[in-house]
């Protein structure tokens, strides 16, 4: 069975600065139509960045939507037209201060598929330095170190429930592992 839908006509109900909310109507595999609600965004990375003493570089930052801090992984959102990578090395310096030598890409996830075409590209930095933090207007967050085994129990204990940030954690211990699929 084909279980493609099929773009009818749509409009875009709010265009904001990145991210734009759409509604469709569409043709289902049955042949009959529906509408689909959706947001377009450009895309995120999360940088695991991994210091030669075995920690994390992480960092706690406020939420405005759920209206909470968490404690994440380094993130950030991919420019129009900008490679992953060039993404992923921005945001490290931008928001930790740290440069890496040594990067792998680990995974591409899609966090919200029901109402979103938001993808997450999850790169491991390794080979750290200093060079002094770079945070962009209005951005405040506070950057320390954990280690992976910690990290996992404030997964555990509920200390961390951003999803990036679990997903990212989880790639790093396979990885590490020597983990093959």
């Amino acid at each position: 069975m084909d279980l493609k839908e099929i773009r009818l006509d749509g409009a875009v109900m709010y265009e904001g600065s990145f991210m734009e909310v759409c509604k469709d109507r569409v043709r289902l595999p049955d042949g009959s139509e529906s509408s689909r609600e959706y947001i377009t965004h450009p895309g995120a990375v999360t940088v695991i960045a991994l210091l030669d003493n075995g920690n994390l570089l992480m960092e706690r930052q406020f939420r405005y939507a759920p209206q909470r801090e968490f404690i994440e992984l380094p993130a950030g959102k991919i420019d129009h037209g900008e490679d992953t990578l060039l993404t992923a090395q921005r945001e490290l310096l931008e928001e930790t201060g740290y440069v890496a030598t040594e990067w792998t890409h680990l995974a591409t996830t899609w966090p919200c598929i029901g109402y979103a075409d938001e993808r997450m590209e999850y790169f491991l930095a390794r080979g750290l330095s200093h060079e002094g933090r770079k945070l962009d207007d209005g951005e405040f967050l506070e950057v320390f170190e954990l280690s992976l085994p910690e990290a996992l129990d404030w997964i555990r204990q509920g200390k961390i429930n951003d999803s990036k940030t679990i997903v990212g954690l989880f790639w790093l211990e396979k990885h590490l592992k020597n983990w093959q699929g």
